[in-house]
């Protein structure tokens, strides 16, 4: 229905007699929204930025979730009770406590309008999901047999070999699988990307263009469904 709709006319669209298929079939949307939304550039950034917190996200993801799935250390319970929690609470209320300390970050630095709060949130594990994303790799790394890291302490290694030599390759089903969620969750976000990145030209993404297509008084359908397929064609 939606790519249905994208090619319909405004009046295909106040006409009650329009039920599916457009009497009037027309491209002019998908050029209007790709000048509109200046596409290629706001494509770029978005692109850009998936790629950068995409790895990101996942290498710190799988760390963390090894970490909480093999080593016994204090508080732990806690921890990841708190990671569990993060799932719970919208991420607009954590949002906002972070603006703040980027707007002012280490008393002297303003990064917002910048994508290094996105940056440092993914290095952190503040990233978008990314606490549904470690309780994943943690119920990954427990499964898998503790022999294999015996082993590699028997040859000395420590746990960092152990890691990067012997689990992390074990676990690329698990990585790809999560990169992928990873990219997907970081090309649909429009909070955190509206709110730290903000309306500057050359960082505004994708989803957050195409909310500024919708009018203030009233929405032009039509052009917010062609935005979005222009929007999902390169994630598929």
């Amino acid at each position: 229905i939606k790519i249905i709709n994208a090619f319909k006319t405004y009046s295909d669209f106040i006409d009650p007699t329009v039920r599916f298929l457009p009497k009037n079939f027309t491209l002019d949307n998908i050029k209007h929204v790709i000048n509109e939304m200046n596409y290629w550039t706001t494509l770029r950034n978005t692109v850009v930025i998936c790629l950068i917190l995409s790895p990101l996200q996942t290498l710190v993801c799988a760390v963390t979730g090894y970490g909480f799935a093999r080593f016994r250390f204090k508080l732990r319970g806690i921890c990841f009770f708190l990671v569990i929690f993060s799932l719970i609470v919208p991420s607009q209320t954590i949002l906002l406590p972070l603006y703040l300390k980027f707007k002012t970050f280490l008393g002297v630095f303003n990064l917002i309008g910048t994508p290094w709060p996105l940056v440092i949130m993914s290095l952190t594990g503040l990233g978008i999901k990314n606490g549904l994303y470690i309780f994943m790799f943690r119920q990954f790394f427990r499964n898998m047999p503790k022999e294999l890291e015996e082993a590699v302490k028997i040859d000395g290694g420590g746990h960092m070999t152990t890691f990067f030599r012997v689990m992390l390759p074990l676990a690329l089903p698990s990585i790809g699988t999560l990169a992928i969620f990873c990219l997907q969750g970081t090309w649909e976000e429009f909070f955190s990307a509206k709110v730290i990145l903000g309306a500057v030209a050359n960082q505004i993404t994708l989803p957050v263009m195409i909310q500024s297509l919708k009018g203030a008084h009233a929405t032009r359908w039509e052009w917010i469904f062609s935005a979005s397929i222009l929007a999902q064609i390169p994630m598929i």
